[in-house]
């Protein structure tokens, strides 16, 4: 059964720790040298494959003994909030464009570069331990794909506003400060349980 709030609160996690990823600048910069709706299907669908492989792994985390994968669960998501505050600011990365603007050269080149720059990064293995904690893999699976796709929707279409307004710091603090009191409640349900 679908869960509105299973969602939302993916959707929050994924999406605050997700914007201060390179995802965002690499949707920016493919944003301003191609038509916005073709870099966002190639991005959105490498996406998708993403939350697919991430919500396969924590469905097999859930079927451990509940108190383990809490524990792993809460250490995961501290190391997670670990990395978010403690990594260095990321030069972006060069990407070949592509000689012509057709659909399938651009939306291919959004794809390739967000397949090969987000497998087994932060929001992949935070999907995960989402799937695990929550056992609804559609729930998250749904929240986390939004909150990929928001993101990408506002590199490709307003990063630079956005971080004019916001700064880069805030928002991976605020995300990690989020990551916490996840880990915090599942080493309380690791103990507890």
């Amino acid at each position: 059964m679908f869960s509105f709030t299973v969602a939302a609160v993916v959707f929050g996690v994924v999406f605050l720790a997700e914007l201060p990823d390179k995802t965002a600048l690499a949707g920016l910069m493919l944003g301003t040298r191609y038509r916005a709706s073709y870099v966002f299907a190639g991005v959105a669908a490498a996406f998708a494959v993403h939350v697919a492989l991430a919500i396969a792994a924590g469905s097999v985390l859930s079927l451990l003994p509940h108190r383990l994968v809490q524990a792993v669960v809460g250490v995961l998501f501290l190391a997670g909030a670990a990395v978010l505050l403690l990594k260095k600011d990321e030069d972006e990365e060069e990407v070949k464009k592509p000689a012509d603007q057709s659909f399938w050269k651009v939306s291919g080149a959004g794809f390739m570069m967000i397949l090969v720059a987000e497998f087994g990064d932060l929001t992949q293995i935070m999907t995960a331990n989402l799937a695990a904690r929550y056992d609804d893999p559609v729930s998250v699976g749904v929240g986390a794909v939004l909150a990929l796709w928001a993101v990408a929707g506002l590199g490709i279409l307003g990063g630079r506003t956005l971080m004019k307004y916001v700064p880069l710091k805030l928002i991976t603090k605020v995300a990690a400060a989020v990551m916490v009191l996840l880990a915090g409640f599942s080493l309380y349900e690791a103990i507890a349980g």
